[in-house]
């Protein structure tokens, strides 16, 4: 990453004067409130756009304010309480705040309802707020108790206006519920790694112990170009789950590029990744560096009047073929900030891992969003029309559909969403160029090879409490043993396609569901009372169920947990 680390310094030279802004954390409850107001406003924002997230602290609060003092909208007492929320937890820049404590601890903590200790002077902004989540369950059937324990700190701020910053640590030990430790510890998988997370190591019979760090710096170079850079996520999408690029696996390295003028936001990422996470079911191994490589992400997205978004993206997972070799110089050619490296992958003769699609949103009503995604990895068009199954016909989709305030209830919003993978999408024929980090995938949870849909309600009875209900249904197809591969796993190289038996599978009559057929039944009922700001109680309840072909893979799960939570988003383990 030096060539990145330089191109910062010198586009720091020339940092615009505009005040800065960090990003809100990923968090699904917090970003359905922005996305749900969204579609209440009847519009798409000319604020931020949706299909790259996180979204902006700065951002947020000034659509906030907006639909706070609209006349034109309608708003529930919960819808105002929400907005206050928002404008609260981002108090620098709301004008509508309402964030002054009554009874400031020692005169200097929580003078700010959001912040535990915050200074703000010409020159100067900081705010500090300790993380804690503490959660313990009861696994049915099971003798080991589930629990969670992480204790952090999150730190933003902003440097004479111009340099953002933002940092999080946090200690974590955990004992997850069994379906997901055997998910993680599955010998057939061979990933071994914790979703969302990095380096672990065990902890007593059934835990494991992981440190978590997320950091990064961010500048204006002009008015309307906004620079990132430093170690955490980013999602692509408007959906529950996104086909091209999620928060699944770890943070990575990354120099983000934003450029939103007129009605275009154009996204440039540029990452640094872990191609293998040498790890065993006992943790990750200390004593040997990971191999890295690289992805070049660009998105392109297009207001069309007041209510449709259409975008176009590519993503290209590159490295190089040399396995002796840990670290792998970057290609400077992917640097290259314009859509459509695909052209510069083809001039180059380039064998690296290259995926494009569009994706889509139109809200209308006032109550409704319809959104979606279409990738290719590969495919030959020939192919598709027979019908034959090719292996290397690699694609999948995502469409959904958002509805908020059901029949006519305030503040009752139902989600419905497809995706689907066809086999041994995302994979390639070697570790740095398969569309992975850190053993998992970087897209779906589920890999490739599957369909899902997913179904969530959220109802929310009174200001501060919020009722959740989600049901996930899918099919997939899992590997008989080690050397098995039906086109599931990323992280297996496609070039090596074969069945039980250790035999070719050939080159057509792949379908979706293919291997050890699969389904999944997930449901999750989760009750979340916020008592102060950004310290929530959780009442959840998970039941899984898995039906697999071989008998003795099926699973039953019940899990109920008991959590308080502070400045930190829930733990979700759906797969």
């Amino acid at each position: 990453m030096k060539q990145l680390a330089i191109c910062i310094l010198l586009i720091s030279l020339c940092i615009d004067t505009s005040a800065q802004s960090t990003n809100i954390p990923l968090n699904r409850d917090y970003y359905h409130l922005v996305d749900r107001y969204e579609i209440k406003s009847g519009k798409l924002s000319t604020i931020f756009f949706s299909g790259i997230k996180p979204y902006s602290r700065k951002e947020v609060a000034i659509f906030a304010d907006s639909m706070f003092l609209s006349k034109s909208v309608e708003l529930s007492n919960t819808d105002k309480y929400n907005l206050a929320y928002l404008a609260n937890d981002n108090w620098e820049w709301a004008t509508t705040a309402n964030n002054d404590s009554q009874k400031p601890v020692w005169k200097k903590l929580y003078r700010k309802k959001s912040d535990f200790y915050h200074v703000q002077t010409e020159h100067f902004d900081l705010h500090l707020n300790p993380v804690l989540y503490l959660s313990g369950g009861v696994d049915k059937g099971e003798d080991a108790k589930p629990f969670i324990n992480t204790r952090g700190v999150d730190v933003r701020g902003i440097i004479d206006k111009k340099i953002g910053f933002y940092a999080f640590l946090g200690e974590n030990q955990a004992i997850f519920p069994e379906y997901a430790r055997d998910w993680i510890n599955d010998p057939i998988a061979e990933r071994y790694s914790i979703p969302g997370e990095g380096f672990w190591k065990k902890y007593k019979a059934n835990g494991v112990d992981f440190f978590t760090a997320r950091g990064y710096i961010s500048f204006n170079a002009t008015k309307h170009i906004n620079l990132k850079f430093g170690y955490d996520k980013n999602i692509e999408g408007n959906g529950y789950r996104s086909m091209i690029l999620s928060d699944f696996a770890n943070s990575y390295m990354f120099l983000k590029i934003k450029t939103q003028v007129w009605k275009f936001q154009y996204t440039n990422i540029f990452a640094d990744m872990k191609a293998h996470a040498r790890a065993t079911p006992g943790g990750s191994r200390s004593d040997t560096q990971y191999p890295n490589k690289f992805l070049a992400y660009h998105h392109l997205s297009l207001n069309i009047g007041k209510n449709l978004n259409v975008g176009i993206f590519e993503a290209i997972s590159f490295g190089d073929n040399d396995t002796t070799r840990l670290h792998v110089p970057i290609n400077l050619s992917y640097l290259n900030p314009i859509i459509f490296l695909r052209a510069i992958e083809q001039n180059e003769g380039s064998p690296h891992n290259a995926m494009v699609g569009m994706d889509f949103k139109w809200n209308f009503l006032n109550h409704f969003s319809v959104y979606g995604q279409l990738f290719l990895d590969e495919f030959k068009l020939d192919n598709i029309t027979a019908g034959n199954g090719w292996w290397a016909n690699k694609f999948g989709y995502q469409f959904g559909v958002k509805y908020i305030d059901m029949f006519g209830i305030p503040n009752l919003d139902l989600q419905l969403e497809v995706n689907r993978a066809r086999p041994y999408t995302y994979a390639h024929f070697t570790q740095r160029t398969n569309y992975a980090h850190y053993n998992l995938p970087l897209a779906h949870p589920l890999g490739a090879n599957f369909s899902e849909v997913i179904g969530i309600l959220r109802y929310q009875p009174i200001h501060k409490l919020t009722l959740t209900g989600k049901i996930i249904t899918a099919k997939y197809g899992e590997e008989y043993n080690t050397t098995s591969n039906y086109g599931g796993n990323v992280i297996k190289f496609n070039t090596v396609r074969l069945d039980k038996d250790g035999n070719p599978l050939g080159e057509f009559g792949h379908e979706i569901g293919q291997g050890v057929s699969t389904d999944l039944l997930f449901g999750d009922f989760t009750a979340s009372y916020q008592l102060k700001h950004n310290l929530f109680f959780d009442l959840k309840t998970i039941v899984r169920k898995l039906d697999s072909e071989i008998d003795t893979r099926d699973k039953n799960s019940i899990y109920t947990s008991l959590s308080i939570r502070l400045n930190i988003a829930q733990r979700e383990l759906e797969f």
